[in-house]
C-alpha cells in the first residue's frame, strides 16, 4: 500500500506547540512518515543576480528576483534549534509515525544524523538530486534515501542511481514538477514508470494548488501504483504561511489514507466520477523542464551552502568541507 509522507515545512510557524499538533494530527489522519526540513538561515548564501533579478534586452528574465536580506528575515524566524529536531523525533515516536528530515548543507549532516533516529532514512530535495558528494556523505549515516527528481536533468537521475547503486543504498526517487504550484497538466505522472527503470521504488511528491485541484493529483498516482505519496501540511488556514497554499489539511490527509485503502478498480471508479478529465495529469514520461522550472533551479540550487575557511561550498562541489 502506498506510503504518505506529509511535509511540514515551515508551516510549524517556529512553535513546539504547533509542530506537536501536527505531528498528532499527521498521525491520527494517516501519515506514515512526517518530515522537517533542517533549515538553517546562517547557511543561506547572498548572490548578487538575485538581488534585483535579470531581464536580459529580449526582455526575457534570466534569474529570479528573491532578496537575501528578505529571505533571511523570512528564514530566521523559522529556525529550529538540534534541540527542537530531537523534540520533533520524540513527538513522532510519541504518535507512532516515522520521523525524517531534509539536510539542506553538507557541514550540518554529521549534527543532524547524530540525533536518535529510528530508522536511518532521509529526504534529500530536488536541487540536491545530483549533488552527488552530498549524497556520499549522507551515505555514510543514512540507509534510505527517498530522493525528488525535479528541475533534474535525465543525465543527473542516471547518475545518482548508479551512485547509489554503488554504495549499496536503499532509495526511492519521487517525481516533482518544482513550480510553485503547478497545474494538472503540468504533472507528468507517466514519468514515475520512467524513474522506475533507475529506482526500486518511485513515487509523487505532489504541489498542485489545493484550493483549486482538491488532492486529485494524489489519487491518481496512487491508482498508478506510486509506492510514496508526499504532501505538505497545515493545520493553519491556506494564507497563514507561505507553503499553505500547497499544503492540504488533515481532512484531506484522512481522505487520501483512505483512498489508498481501496482495491485498484475502486480507485479508478472514484478518480472516473471525481475528475472524468483524470488523463490531462499523464503527459510525457520523459520532458523538458519549464522555464519556471529552470528559473527555480538556478535560485534553489546553491540557495544554502556550507561557510568553510576557504569560503562558501556548495553541495554538488567535490571540495572538502572540513578544510
Amino acid at each position: 500500500m502506498t506510503k504518505i509522507i506529509v511535509e511540514i515545512c515551515q508551516n510549524h510557524s517556529g512553535d513546539r506547540k504547533q509542530l506537536e499538533e501536527m505531528i498528532a494530527q499527521a498521525a491520527r489522519n494517516g501519515a506514515d512518515i512526517v518530515k522537517i526540513q533542517s533549515i538553517y538561515s546562517s547557511d543561506l548564501t547572498k548572490r548578487d543576480r538575485f538581488e534585483e533579478g535579470i531581464i536580459d534586452e529580449k526582455g526575457e528574465q534570466i534569474s529570479i528576483k528573491r532578496p537575501y536580506k528578505d529571505e533571511f528575515d523570512r528564514l530566521s524566524k523559522l529556525d529550529l534549534t538540534m534541540d527542537d529536531e530531537a523534540f520533533f523525533i520524540e513527538k513522532c515516536k510519541k504518535y507512532n509515525v516515522t520521523p525524517m528530515t531534509t539536510i539542506f548543507a553538507r557541514h550540518r549532516i554529521k549534527e543532524v544524523a547524530a540525533l536518535n533516529w529510528p530508522k536511518k532514512i532521509v529526504k534529500v530535495a530536488s536541487y540536491d538530486c545530483a549533488s552527488l558528494p552530498m549524497l556520499r556523505e549522507l551515505a555514510e549515516h543514512f540507509n534510505h534515501f527517498i530522493i525528488s527528481t525535479g528541475a533534474t536533468y535525465d543525465s543527473e537521475i542516471k547518475n545518482t542511481a548508479k551512485l547509489m547503486k554503488d554504495l549499496g543504498k536503499k532509495f526511492t526517487f519521487l517525481h516533482c514538477v518544482t513550480s510553485y504550484p503547478n497545474t494538472l497538466d503540468m504533472a507528468n505522472l507517466s514519468r514515475m514508470e520512467w524513474l522506475r527503470q533507475f529506482a526500486p521504488e518511485v513515487g509523487w511528491s505532489d504541489h498542485t494548488l489545493v484550493e483549486r485541484d482538491g488532492i486529485v493529483a494524489a489519487k491518481v498516482a496512487i491508482m498508478l501504483g506510486a509506492d510514496f505519496i508526499e504532501r505538505h501540511f497545515t493545520i493553519l488556514g491556506p494564507k497563514d504561511t507561505k507553503d499553505g497554499p500547497v499544503s492540504i489539511t488533515p481532512a484531506l490527509l484522512k481522505e487520501l489514507s483512505d483512498f489508498r485503502k481501496l482495491s485498484k478498480k475502486e480507485q479508478e471508479k472514484n478518480i472516473e466520477k471525481e475528475y472524468p478529465n483524470w488523463k490531462i495529469l499523464l503527459g510525457a514520461p520523459t520532458r523538458e523542464m519549464t522555464e519556471t522550472e529552470l528559473l527555480n533551479r538556478d535560485y534553489y540550487r546553491g540557495r544554502f551552502a556550507s561557510p568553510t575557511n576557504d569560503g562558501w561550498i556548495d553541495n554538488w562541489e567535490e571540495k572538502d568541507i572540513n578544510k
